[in-house]
Protein backbone atom coordinates (compact mmCIF):
# COMPACT_ATOMS: atom_id res chain seq x y z
CA UNK A 1 0.00 0.00 0.00
CA UNK A 2 1.47 3.32 -1.02
CA UNK A 3 1.20 6.22 1.40
CA UNK A 4 2.13 9.79 0.50
CA UNK A 5 4.59 11.49 2.88
CA UNK A 6 2.04 14.14 3.91
CA UNK A 7 -0.45 11.39 4.85
CA UNK A 8 2.10 9.29 6.74
CA UNK A 9 1.77 10.96 10.19
CA UNK A 10 -1.93 10.15 10.30
CA UNK A 11 -1.39 6.55 9.15
CA UNK A 12 1.34 5.67 11.65
CA UNK A 13 -0.69 7.13 14.51
CA UNK A 14 -3.38 4.52 13.81
CA UNK A 15 -1.11 1.48 13.88
CA UNK A 16 2.41 0.22 13.23
CA UNK A 17 2.65 -1.90 10.09
CA UNK A 18 5.00 -4.87 9.92
CA UNK A 19 7.05 -3.46 7.03
CA UNK A 20 7.87 -0.07 5.54
CA UNK A 21 9.54 0.71 2.22
CA UNK A 22 10.88 4.30 2.16
CA UNK A 23 12.60 5.49 -1.00
CA UNK A 24 13.29 8.80 -2.71
CA UNK A 25 15.71 11.62 -3.39
CA UNK A 26 14.06 14.28 -1.22
CA UNK A 27 16.03 14.14 2.05
CA UNK A 28 13.78 16.19 4.35
CA UNK A 29 10.62 14.16 3.78
CA UNK A 30 12.54 10.91 3.86
CA UNK A 31 14.25 11.79 7.13
CA UNK A 32 10.93 12.81 8.73
CA UNK A 33 9.20 9.56 7.68
CA UNK A 34 12.04 7.36 8.94
CA UNK A 35 12.22 9.26 12.24
CA UNK A 36 8.47 8.77 12.74
CA UNK A 37 8.88 5.03 12.20
CA UNK A 38 11.75 4.84 14.69
CA UNK A 39 9.82 6.82 17.30
CA UNK A 40 6.68 4.73 16.89
CA UNK A 41 8.71 1.52 16.98
CA UNK A 42 10.41 2.48 20.24
CA UNK A 43 7.14 3.47 21.90
CA UNK A 44 5.63 0.15 20.77
CA UNK A 45 8.29 -1.94 22.49
CA UNK A 46 10.78 -2.51 19.67
CA UNK A 47 13.82 -1.75 21.82
CA UNK A 48 16.18 -4.05 19.90
CA UNK A 49 17.32 -2.42 16.64
CA UNK A 50 19.55 -3.97 13.99
CA UNK A 51 20.96 -1.78 11.20
CA UNK A 52 22.11 -3.46 7.97
CA UNK A 53 23.53 -1.91 4.80
CA UNK A 54 23.46 -3.98 1.60
CA UNK A 55 26.81 -2.77 0.29
CA UNK A 56 29.24 -4.73 -1.89
CA UNK A 57 30.09 -7.97 -0.11
CA UNK A 58 27.01 -7.86 2.13
CA UNK A 59 25.85 -11.30 3.26
CA UNK A 60 22.08 -11.61 2.99
CA UNK A 61 22.20 -14.32 5.64
CA UNK A 62 22.61 -11.44 8.11
CA UNK A 63 19.05 -10.38 7.34
CA UNK A 64 17.70 -13.89 7.89
CA UNK A 65 19.66 -14.20 11.13
CA UNK A 66 18.34 -10.84 12.34
CA UNK A 67 14.73 -11.95 11.84
CA UNK A 68 15.40 -15.17 13.77
CA UNK A 69 17.53 -13.81 16.62
CA UNK A 70 16.13 -13.52 20.09
CA UNK A 71 17.39 -10.92 22.56
CA UNK A 72 17.62 -11.23 26.33
CA UNK A 73 16.21 -7.71 26.60
CA UNK A 74 13.49 -7.62 23.94
CA UNK A 75 11.49 -10.20 22.00
CA UNK A 76 10.58 -7.58 19.40
CA UNK A 77 13.11 -6.96 16.64
CA UNK A 78 13.34 -3.71 14.63
CA UNK A 79 15.45 -4.26 11.50
CA UNK A 80 16.59 -1.39 9.30
CA UNK A 81 17.94 -2.39 5.91
CA UNK A 82 19.46 0.24 3.62
CA UNK A 83 19.72 -0.47 -0.11
CA UNK A 84 22.30 2.10 -1.36
CA UNK A 85 21.44 1.37 -5.02
CA UNK A 86 17.72 0.90 -4.48
CA UNK A 87 17.98 -2.69 -5.75
CA UNK A 88 18.75 -5.86 -3.74
CA UNK A 89 19.95 -8.00 -6.65
CA UNK A 90 18.85 -11.56 -7.37
CA UNK A 91 19.95 -13.05 -4.04
CA UNK A 92 18.57 -10.14 -2.05
CA UNK A 93 15.26 -10.31 -3.88
CA UNK A 94 14.90 -13.97 -2.95
CA UNK A 95 15.81 -13.31 0.69
CA UNK A 96 13.40 -10.39 1.00
CA UNK A 97 10.57 -12.54 -0.33
CA UNK A 98 11.40 -15.17 2.31
CA UNK A 99 11.40 -12.49 5.01
CA UNK A 100 8.05 -11.14 3.81
CA UNK A 101 6.52 -14.59 4.27
CA UNK A 102 7.91 -14.91 7.80
CA UNK A 103 7.07 -11.46 9.20
CA UNK A 104 5.12 -11.55 12.45
CA UNK A 105 4.04 -9.00 15.13
CA UNK A 106 7.44 -9.30 16.85
CA UNK A 107 9.39 -8.19 13.76
CA UNK A 108 9.37 -4.73 12.20
CA UNK A 109 11.25 -4.26 8.93
CA UNK A 110 12.25 -0.91 7.43
CA UNK A 111 13.83 -0.95 3.97
CA UNK A 112 15.02 2.39 2.61
CA UNK A 113 17.15 3.80 -0.17
CA UNK A 114 17.41 6.39 -2.97
CA UNK A 115 14.96 7.19 -5.74
CA UNK A 116 13.63 4.09 -7.49
CA UNK A 117 11.91 3.59 -10.82
CA UNK A 118 8.80 1.71 -11.86
CA UNK A 119 10.93 -1.39 -12.54
CA UNK A 120 11.77 -1.66 -8.85
CA UNK A 121 8.20 -0.96 -7.77
CA UNK A 122 7.05 -3.80 -10.06
CA UNK A 123 9.66 -6.24 -8.72
CA UNK A 124 8.29 -9.21 -6.81
CA UNK A 125 10.22 -8.49 -3.61
CA UNK A 126 8.85 -4.93 -3.52
CA UNK A 127 5.28 -6.03 -4.17
CA UNK A 128 5.20 -8.74 -1.49
CA UNK A 129 6.64 -6.39 1.14
CA UNK A 130 4.28 -3.61 0.06
CA UNK A 131 1.34 -6.01 0.39
CA UNK A 132 2.14 -6.77 4.04
CA UNK A 133 3.20 -3.22 4.89
CA UNK A 134 3.38 0.17 3.20
CA UNK A 135 5.61 2.09 0.80
CA UNK A 136 6.45 5.79 0.97
CA UNK A 137 8.10 7.50 -2.00
CA UNK A 138 9.70 10.87 -1.21
CA UNK A 139 10.22 13.05 -4.26
CA UNK A 140 10.87 16.82 -4.55
CA UNK A 141 7.74 18.92 -4.11
CA UNK A 142 6.59 21.78 -6.26
CA UNK A 143 3.47 23.83 -6.89
CA UNK A 144 0.46 22.96 -4.72
CA UNK A 145 2.27 20.04 -3.06
CA UNK A 146 5.07 22.32 -1.87
CA UNK A 147 2.55 24.92 -0.66
CA UNK A 148 0.64 22.25 1.25
CA UNK A 149 3.85 21.00 2.90
CA UNK A 150 4.82 24.53 3.97
CA UNK A 151 1.37 25.13 5.42
CA UNK A 152 1.62 21.93 7.49
CA UNK A 153 5.01 23.01 8.84
CA UNK A 154 3.66 26.46 9.74
CA UNK A 155 0.65 24.93 11.48
CA UNK A 156 2.95 22.67 13.51
CA UNK A 157 4.69 25.83 14.79
CA UNK A 158 1.34 27.61 15.32
CA UNK A 159 2.31 30.34 12.87
CA UNK A 160 -0.25 32.24 10.83
CA UNK A 161 1.03 33.24 7.37
CA UNK A 162 -1.00 34.60 4.45
CA UNK A 163 -1.13 32.76 1.12
CA UNK A 164 1.20 35.34 -0.41
CA UNK A 165 3.61 34.83 2.48
CA UNK A 166 3.54 31.07 1.92
CA UNK A 167 4.27 31.66 -1.76
CA UNK A 168 7.24 33.83 -0.80
CA UNK A 169 8.70 30.99 1.29
CA UNK A 170 8.01 28.51 -1.53
CA UNK A 171 9.69 30.71 -4.14
CA UNK A 172 12.73 31.16 -1.93
CA UNK A 173 13.12 27.46 -1.05
CA UNK A 174 11.67 25.53 -3.99
CA UNK A 175 13.72 22.41 -4.63
CA UNK A 176 15.24 22.43 -1.14
CA UNK A 177 12.92 21.39 1.67
CA UNK A 178 15.84 21.40 4.10
CA UNK A 179 16.19 25.15 3.52
CA UNK A 180 12.43 25.61 3.81
CA UNK A 181 12.40 23.74 7.13
CA UNK A 182 15.24 25.93 8.42
CA UNK A 183 13.43 29.11 7.34
CA UNK A 184 10.21 28.08 9.07
CA UNK A 185 12.10 27.07 12.22
CA UNK A 186 13.74 30.49 12.21
CA UNK A 187 10.41 32.29 11.75
CA UNK A 188 9.06 30.33 14.73
CA UNK A 189 12.01 31.54 16.78
CA UNK A 190 11.67 35.18 15.71
CA UNK A 191 7.87 35.39 15.83
CA UNK A 192 6.57 32.61 18.13
CA UNK A 193 2.84 31.88 17.84
CA UNK A 194 2.24 35.04 15.79
CA UNK A 195 0.73 36.16 12.52
CA UNK A 196 3.65 36.91 10.21
CA UNK A 197 3.45 39.48 7.42
CA UNK A 198 5.35 39.39 4.13
CA UNK A 199 7.83 42.15 5.13
CA UNK A 200 8.81 40.12 8.21
CA UNK A 201 9.38 37.02 6.07
CA UNK A 202 11.42 38.96 3.56
CA UNK A 203 13.46 40.56 6.33
CA UNK A 204 14.19 37.20 7.96
CA UNK A 205 15.29 35.66 4.69
CA UNK A 206 17.51 38.60 3.80
CA UNK A 207 19.02 38.39 7.27
CA UNK A 208 19.97 34.76 6.75
CA UNK A 209 21.72 35.59 3.52
CA UNK A 210 23.52 38.52 5.05
CA UNK A 211 24.46 37.02 8.40
CA UNK A 212 25.21 33.50 7.19
CA UNK A 213 24.65 31.75 10.50
CA UNK A 214 25.06 28.36 8.84
CA UNK A 215 28.51 29.31 7.62
CA UNK A 216 29.41 30.17 11.22
CA UNK A 217 28.28 26.71 12.31
CA UNK A 218 30.44 25.00 9.67
CA UNK A 219 33.49 27.02 10.72
CA UNK A 220 32.82 26.09 14.35
CA UNK A 221 32.44 22.39 13.56
CA UNK A 222 35.63 22.43 11.52
CA UNK A 223 37.51 23.71 14.59
CA UNK A 224 38.84 26.99 13.17
CA UNK A 225 38.70 29.14 16.32
CA UNK A 226 40.28 32.26 14.76
CA UNK A 227 37.75 32.46 11.92
CA UNK A 228 34.91 31.64 14.29
CA UNK A 229 35.74 34.54 16.62
CA UNK A 230 36.10 36.98 13.72
CA UNK A 231 32.77 35.86 12.27
CA UNK A 232 31.03 36.31 15.62
CA UNK A 233 32.44 39.82 15.81
CA UNK A 234 30.98 40.63 12.39
CA UNK A 235 27.61 39.16 13.30
CA UNK A 236 27.52 41.21 16.50
CA UNK A 237 28.40 44.39 14.61
CA UNK A 238 25.58 43.70 12.16
CA UNK A 239 23.11 43.35 15.02
CA UNK A 240 22.10 39.71 14.57
CA UNK A 241 19.75 38.53 17.33
CA UNK A 242 21.80 36.20 19.63
CA UNK A 243 18.85 33.82 20.00
CA UNK A 244 19.22 32.87 16.34
CA UNK A 245 22.77 31.66 16.98
CA UNK A 246 21.70 29.82 20.16
CA UNK A 247 19.01 28.09 18.08
CA UNK A 248 21.65 27.01 15.55
CA UNK A 249 24.05 25.77 18.26
CA UNK A 250 21.31 23.71 19.94
CA UNK A 251 20.45 22.11 16.58
CA UNK A 252 24.09 21.21 15.97
CA UNK A 253 24.48 19.78 19.47
CA UNK A 254 21.44 17.55 18.94
CA UNK A 255 22.89 16.31 15.66
CA UNK A 256 26.32 15.64 17.19
CA UNK A 257 24.75 13.80 20.14
CA UNK A 258 22.86 11.46 17.79
CA UNK A 259 25.99 10.83 15.73
CA UNK A 260 28.09 10.17 18.83
CA UNK A 261 25.48 7.76 20.18
CA UNK A 262 25.62 5.88 16.89
CA UNK A 263 29.40 5.53 17.20
CA UNK A 264 29.09 4.48 20.86
CA UNK A 265 26.78 1.68 19.73
CA UNK A 266 29.51 0.59 17.29
CA UNK A 267 27.26 1.30 14.33
CA UNK A 268 28.50 2.88 11.10
CA UNK A 269 27.24 6.40 10.47
CA UNK A 270 24.79 6.51 7.58
CA UNK A 271 25.17 10.22 6.84
CA UNK A 272 22.11 10.64 4.63
CA UNK A 273 19.96 9.09 7.34
CA UNK A 274 20.81 12.15 9.44
CA UNK A 275 20.25 14.58 6.57
CA UNK A 276 23.99 15.34 6.29
CA UNK A 277 25.30 15.48 2.75
CA UNK A 278 28.83 14.99 1.48
CA UNK A 279 29.85 18.66 1.55
CA UNK A 280 29.28 18.84 5.35
CA UNK A 281 30.32 15.37 6.49
CA UNK A 282 33.94 16.45 7.06
CA UNK A 283 32.86 19.20 9.47
CA UNK A 284 30.89 16.76 11.62
CA UNK A 285 33.66 14.16 11.49
CA UNK A 286 36.16 16.72 12.80
CA UNK A 287 33.86 17.60 15.68
CA UNK A 288 33.19 13.95 16.53
CA UNK A 289 36.91 13.19 16.56
CA UNK A 290 37.73 15.90 19.08
CA UNK A 291 34.65 15.83 21.36
CA UNK A 292 34.02 13.15 23.97
CA UNK A 293 30.66 12.19 25.44
CA UNK A 294 31.62 14.08 28.61
CA UNK A 295 32.41 17.23 26.62
CA UNK A 296 29.09 16.99 24.78
CA UNK A 297 27.31 16.68 28.13
CA UNK A 298 29.10 19.82 29.33
CA UNK A 299 28.07 21.65 26.16
CA UNK A 300 24.45 20.62 26.67
CA UNK A 301 24.46 22.00 30.20
CA UNK A 302 26.06 25.28 29.06
CA UNK A 303 23.62 25.65 26.16
CA UNK A 304 20.64 25.07 28.44
CA UNK A 305 21.80 27.74 30.90
CA UNK A 306 22.63 30.21 28.13
CA UNK A 307 19.32 29.65 26.33
CA UNK A 308 17.40 30.36 29.54
CA UNK A 309 19.49 33.42 30.32
CA UNK A 310 19.09 34.82 26.80
CA UNK A 311 15.32 34.42 26.96
CA UNK A 312 15.33 36.25 30.31
CA UNK A 313 17.59 39.00 28.89
CA UNK A 314 19.97 38.77 31.85
CA UNK A 315 23.26 38.58 29.91
CA UNK A 316 24.97 41.93 29.40
CA UNK A 317 27.27 40.75 26.58
CA UNK A 318 25.54 37.78 24.91
CA UNK A 319 28.15 37.49 22.16
CA UNK A 320 30.85 36.83 24.75
CA UNK A 321 28.76 33.92 26.00
CA UNK A 322 28.21 32.75 22.39
CA UNK A 323 31.95 32.85 21.81
CA UNK A 324 32.56 30.67 24.87
CA UNK A 325 29.94 28.20 23.69
CA UNK A 326 31.58 27.99 20.26
CA UNK A 327 34.94 27.39 21.95
CA UNK A 328 33.39 24.44 23.81
CA UNK A 329 32.29 22.95 20.48
CA UNK A 330 35.91 23.27 19.36
CA UNK A 331 37.09 21.26 22.35
CA UNK A 332 38.67 24.06 24.39
CA UNK A 333 38.54 23.80 28.20
CA UNK A 334 37.06 27.14 29.30
CA UNK A 335 38.32 26.63 32.84
CA UNK A 336 41.87 27.00 31.53
CA UNK A 337 41.11 30.05 29.40
CA UNK A 338 41.09 33.72 30.36
CA UNK A 339 37.88 35.69 29.84
CA UNK A 340 37.58 36.04 26.08
CA UNK A 341 36.71 39.35 24.46
CA UNK A 342 35.70 39.59 20.83
CA UNK A 343 38.05 41.50 18.62
CA UNK A 344 38.42 42.20 14.98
Amino acid sequence: MQIYPNQFPQDIKKSLRSCYLVFGDEPQQKFEVIEQIRTKAKSSGFEERTVLVAETGFSWNQLIEATQSMSLFSSQQFIELELPTGKPGAEGSKMLQEVAASLNPDILLLVHGPKIGKDVQRAKWFKVLDDVGASVLCYPLEGKQLTSWINLQLQAHQLNVSSSGVKMIADFCEGNLLAAKQEIDKLALLYPNQSIAEPQIEHAMVDQSRYNVFQLVDVMLSGDSTRCVKMLYRLESEGLEPNIIIWALIREWEQLWKLKATLQNREPIQWQRFGIWRNRQGFYQNALNRLSIEQLEDIQSALSKADHAFKQNVIARPYIELCHLCMMFMGHDLRAMPFLELSS
